[in-house]
């Protein structure tokens, strides 16, 4: 089979998706460290890195508008760069305000990728689902390999080190896409960008009852998969007893289920409806935190992590339902917006689950979050039921 330019271009935004994540998945592995070397408290550290993902989902939308301007090319490799220099400050932060003040650059410069790569994926592929699919394993992928090395580069070499992994990893990345992707006609190079930030527009499409329904979905969904990102390696020490080095393997394990499956729940999605195959996935991440609170062992850790790589792979199948309902013209700017609003309140997960953890325990605050994942399941089971059309 005869290699395509659609196929490289895949390609190069599935790595520039892995080079963002990565510097924002170093981080977690080394919480512990991070919190005794400045002396600060889960709570802390949740707030901090709900501030990395907040300005993460704060730059969907001006990315979105950007790109629209400017071209999806040079949005993705300021996104890339711009991983790669705020990694490096974040590595030699000497005081805790500064880190708070990097991990929200390194959060806002990662968030300019995203949105913009799926649109540019929109106009390539036909299949939506399956290509945003494959897009979404560079996450998954940047999981499975980073959180390890950085584990053992933090006990070898220190926090900093560790975090200088984004680094590391963004640069080659940007070369190769620099390398790449063709330059991309804008799709309205000429529209005023002030008129692109107008209020009523803005409210008009978040008020439409498909986009939020799936916003309200988006919210909850994107809450559980940011506090698991932030603290499952903490959770696993803290609360099933494991060791720093096999809550990171496991932690990497999770990634490695959601690349492998997170093309096939898109391709689910494209076969059998976004609502169903979102089900699923709701159903799948409950019985895997069920199991991490109430079953012992190591081989209940695994088959945990197994349902929970799959049920938190749930982007595959609910996010093209955004852009199964804008228009062509609409889905850059359009879901870079939607983007922001579910993602900025998602954020919250960290800090809430933190301070949750704090107060009552890790038993707790896991719980709550396999609660809202249900609650997911609930609301979409009752749209199909009652055929209310959101």
């Amino acid at each position: 089979m005869r290699w395509r330019y659609n196929e490289t271009v895949l390609a190069a935004c599935t790595l520039a998706f892995l080079a963002t994540m990565a510097a924002r998945l170093v981080i977690s592995p080394v919480v512990p460290q991070i919190t005794d070397s400045f002396g600060v408290s889960n709570a802390v550290i949740g707030l901090a890195l709900t501030g990395m993902w907040m300005a993460y989902f704060l730059a969907q939308f001006p990315s979105g508008v950007l790109a629209d301007r400017y071209g999806e090319r040079r949005i993705i490799l300021v996104a890339v760069g711009g991983t790669a220099i705020a990694s490096a400050l974040l590595a030699f932060a000497p005081l805790f305000p500064l880190f708070v003040l990097f991990v929200a650059a390194l959060g806002f410069v990662a968030g300019l990728h995203y949105s913009v790569a799926t649109s540019l994926l929109t106009r390539t592929y036909d299949e939506i689902g399956a290509a945003i699919g494959v897009h979404n394993s560079g996450g998954p992928l940047a999981g499975l390999v980073v959180p390890p090395l950085a584990a053992w580069i933090g006990v070898r070499y220190g926090w900093r080190a560790a975090i200088a992994v984004g680094t590391v990893v963004a640069v080659p990345i940007f070369l190769l896409f620099a390398r790449a992707v063709r330059p991309i006609e804008p799709q309205r190079p000429d529209q005023p960008m002030a008129e692109r930030f107008e209020l009523e527009p803005l409210v008009e499409l978040l008020g439409r009852p498909k986009i939020a329904f799936t916003v309200a979905l988006a919210v909850l969904g994107d809450f559980v998969w940011q506090a698991v990102a932030s603290f499952l390696p903490t959770f696993l020490v803290a609360y099933r007893g494991q060791s720093a080095t096999t809550a990171s393997l496991v932690f990497g394990g999770y990634f490695l289920v959601q690349g492998i499956t997170g093309v096939g729940v898109g391709a689910a999605s494209d076969r059998y409806g976004r609502e169903v195959a979102t089900a699923g996935c709701m159903l799948f991440a409950v019985t895997g935190i069920a199991v991490l609170l109430a079953v012992p062992g190591l081989p209940a850790v695994a088959g945990a992590v197994v349902l929970l790589g799959i049920g938190l792979g749930w982007g595959g199948a609910l996010l093209p339902r955004f852009m199964d309902h804008l228009s062509a013209a609409e889905r850059s700017a359009g879901f870079g917006l939607v983007r922001t609003v579910y993602g900025f309140v998602g954020a919250l997960g960290s800090v809430v689950t933190g301070t949750l953890a704090d107060l009552f325990g890790w038993g707790v605050s896991f719980g709550f979050l396999a609660a809202l994942l249900a609650l997911v399941f609930v609301a979409l089971a009752a749209n199909r039921a009652f055929s209310l059309g959101y």
